[in-house]
């Protein structure tokens, strides 16, 4: 049977046509729609390439300016990750039509983005960025903001941080291949191989340290770390130094840091930031000057604002419009309007920063935060010190702690008016050095004419005598501390020794410890008081002690509540290289304490500025607050550890009892002393006659020149005595008070 395409076509059936050939163009388009993979792939590695080079400023494509904008304020750095990603789907497209392709599991790639997402809320956080960051494009932008700042407002920080672990987490689960029930059968099989090794422990045997002891017949167990102890120093303080950071190096007789108070964890109030920078921009630019808030750093009591200073069209000398950068001068110039706008009690800027190319608004928080000597001692910036003689002052505007060496101050002047934390501050610095520090390294010597202060730490074993009081024996423990300094340096020179250092060096290498000098730290509460009694005298002791004293361990911290040129004098200034200021009345008394303005715009309750001898600018702090019940759990401590301490005379005491009665009668003495060694017999009746004085004051003198060893002793009945001066003695009055 013949096939039907062999039949001739039928009667009035059409002849088929044959097909027309194709145009250039349509053969172009069908070649393209047959690549349209490939092309599609390699038009989004391209995108993706310049999206990459114009984030990171390689690349000055205006057309895809607002395109990596608007990447910046979506996903802040994940810009970066996003382009990546479009450059992976191009690759992917483009080997798939290649007939290759990738073979990712999608759990993975669900696993980076996963992570990546995660990262940009904890980037948002730990920048410390706000919403007005967020949509300018730094930390994780809009994306981490949201993922960060809501997530925290609405569960609260414990949920907010429990929910950030598990997805980190399950991230990592995710790019590893495993799920839940992986997680939870080595769970199970891990608390059975430790049930396993606990039961082959004999709980019979205790060894030394309380640990079990394992039978030796039992099977081995899994080779563990051997530990030590446990102690009282938490693990957060390991670390370098002579501190507390390391146990090992700590001498076992120093207090526990249990004996302070935890420190608060300062909060983090976006809100209150984010409106305060663009209150700060808004009316810098009502005022004509534009400017931009580039960088925000809270402290416990005050929120610095680094102000960026814009730029302003200003005519040039040839008529021309020209852009010129806003004045720093002009910015600081506006400090009331900023109070104002802010609604604030007191604001201070610091044009600029040191070290920065900002300018800092110091605005006060809307809730601050009480610093903690624990968390100052804790810290590594402590640790570094690596000093017998460091002292937490507190933190800075950015949070962070500051510490300081006394030894290398080498004295402190402190200055505020009532109430502002000088006392509190003092307290800090002597908790602070009887925390590190036992009674044969350092001793202490209190002056405190106030009484009320620093009474608390009598029976210190660290303290020389009690805590002294009243203004005439100030006089004679800073008489006594010249002494002592000199008596230091005749040591130093006959071991041929130029400081306290290589003194007690010397003497730790020979085995010699009883014969090493301790470190005196000299704290005085009230300086006022002692300059107005004995200005003459106080001025002189403290000057030679502050331009010698160093080398020999002696270190000065004075106090006073007055700065005016009649206490701290011009003397004391030059002698007192490290100054701190607390909130002071005026300008005028901030120049007087620290040389330049500003301590007047603190605002109390431990708020000070601290110049430091080798800083550029004071440097803003929030002191430490110890509280009475930390200093008596520190005093208390060292009554046990020394439970037979009994405060012994101060060896001031002879000292005092010298000039007793000097100032009074010091020509009258004089007189008596020429009578001494031109008679040979001296009697009360007598000095009454030939220096024509009552009784009470001619028998003080009598018992005056007794003490001094220049007449016998007392004779019954008022009897004459006998004389011992001989004209060969030029100076029997200077010879009594220079010998101790």
């Amino acid at each position: 049977m013949p096939r039907s395409a062999d039949k001739p076509p039928a009667k009035g059936t059409p002849e088929p046509q044959a097909p027309s050939p194709q145009s250039w163009d349509e053969h172009l388009v069908d070649e393209i729609l047959s690549r349209r993979r490939e092309v599609g792939g390699l038009f989004l590695l391209l995108f993706a390439a310049v999206s990459l080079l114009a984030l990171a400023g390689l690349s000055q494509a205006g057309i895809l300016h607002w395109w990596t904008r608007l990447l910046r304020q979506i996903f802040g750095w994940g810009a970066f990750f996003v382009s990546l990603g479009l450059a992976a789907v191009g690759v992917q497209l483009l080997l798939g039509g290649l007939g290759r392709s990738l073979h990712i599991a999608p759990s993975r790639l669900v696993g980076i983005s996963l992570l990546v997402v995660t990262a940009m809320g904890l980037g948002h956080l730990a920048g410390g960025y706000s919403l007005v960051d967020a949509s300018v494009g730094r930390g994780g932008g809009l994306v981490g903001w949201a993922l960060s700042e809501p997530l925290f407002d609405f569960f609260g920080p414990f949920l907010a941080i429990l929910i950030y672990v598990m997805l980190i987490t399950w991230a990592f689960m995710l790019l590893a291949g495993r799920t839940w029930d992986d997680v939870y059968t080595g769970l199970v099989a891990l608390s059975k191989r430790l049930s396993a090794w606990a039961d082959q422990v004999d709980p019979d045997r205790v060894d030394v340290v309380g640990r079990a002891a394992v039978d030796p017949a039992a099977a081995t167990p899994p080779p563990v770390a051997a530990t030590s102890p446990p102690s009282r120093v938490p693990p957060s303080l390991v670390d370098e130094g002579d501190s507390f950071r390391d146990a090992t190096r700590r001498d076992p007789l120093l207090p526990a840091i249990d004996l302070l108070e935890h420190s608060e964890t300062l909060t983090q109030a976006r809100d209150e930031i984010a409106w305060k920078s663009k209150r700060i921009e808004d009316t810098l630019f009502d005022f004509g000057l534009p400017a931009k808030v580039v960088e925000v750093r809270r402290g416990p009591a005050v929120t610095q604002f680094g102000v960026e200073p814009g730029y302003v069209e200003r005519p040039g000398p040839d008529g021309e419009m020209k852009q010129q950068k806003v004045r720093v001068g002009q910015i600081a110039a506006l400090q009331r309007d900023l109070t104002l706008a802010l609604a604030v009690s007191r604001l201070r800027i610091e044009a600029p920063v040191p070290g920065r190319s900002v300018v800092g608004i110091e605005v006060p928080n809307g809730q601050t935060s009480v610093v903690r000597l624990r968390g100052l001692l804790e810290s590594p910036a402590f640790a570094r010190l690596k000093s017998t003689l460091g002292v937490g002052l507190g933190r800075n505007v950015a949070g962070e702690p500051v510490a300081t060496d006394l030894a290398k101050l080498p004295h402190l002047l402190i200055a505020g008016t009532t109430g502002s934390g000088k006392s509190v501050c003092i307290n800090a610095f002597i908790t602070c050095l009887a925390f590190n520090n036992t009674p044969e390294q350092l001793k202490l010597v209190m002056i405190d004419p106030k009484k009320v202060e620093l009474i608390r730490f009598n029976g210190l074993p660290h303290l020389i005598g009690n805590v002294e009081v009243e203004a005439d024996r100030a006089v004679g423990v800073l008489r006594w501390l010249t002494s002592e300094m000199d008596r230091r340096y005749e040591l130093f020179e006959g071991v041929g020794a130029r400081n306290i250092s290589l003194y007690n060096r010397k003497f730790a290498a020979a085995s010699k410890a009883h014969l090493r000098l301790p470190y005196i730290a000299v704290f005085i509460d009230e300086l006022a008081d002692l300059m107005h009694t004995y200005p003459g005298d106080v001025e002189r002791t403290l000057c030679r002690l502050a331009q010698m004293a160093r080398a020999t361990g002696i270190h000065l911290v004075v106090a006073t509540q007055r700065p005016s040129t009649d206490v701290i004098t011009g003397l004391i200034k030059a002698n007192f290289p490290a100054r701190l200021s607390f909130a002071v009345a005026s300008g005028t008394d901030s120049r007087v304490i620290l040389d330049s303005v500003g301590a007047e715009h603190l605002m109390g309750k431990g708020d000070m500025l601290f110049q430091a001898p080798d800083a550029a600018a004071p440097d803003r702090v929030q002191g430490a607050y110890v509280t009475d019940t930390e200093i008596e759990r520190v005093v208390a401590h060292w009554r046990m550890a020394f439970p037979d301490h009994v405060a012994a005379t101060p060896p001031w005491e002879p000292l005092i009892a010298r000039y007793a009665l000097l100032d009074e009668t010091d020509s009258l003495l004089e007189s008596a002393v020429e009578l001494a060694r031109k008679h040979d017999n001296l009697s009360v009746s007598f000095l009454q006659r030939r220096l024509r004085l009552g009784y009470p004051r001619a028998a003080r003198l009598m018992e005056h020149l007794h003490e001094m060893g220049l007449v016998d002793d007392p004779q019954a009945g008022g009897k004459t005595r006998r004389s011992f001066v001989s004209e060969d003695d030029d100076d029997p009055i200077g010879d009594y008070l220079a010998d101790p």
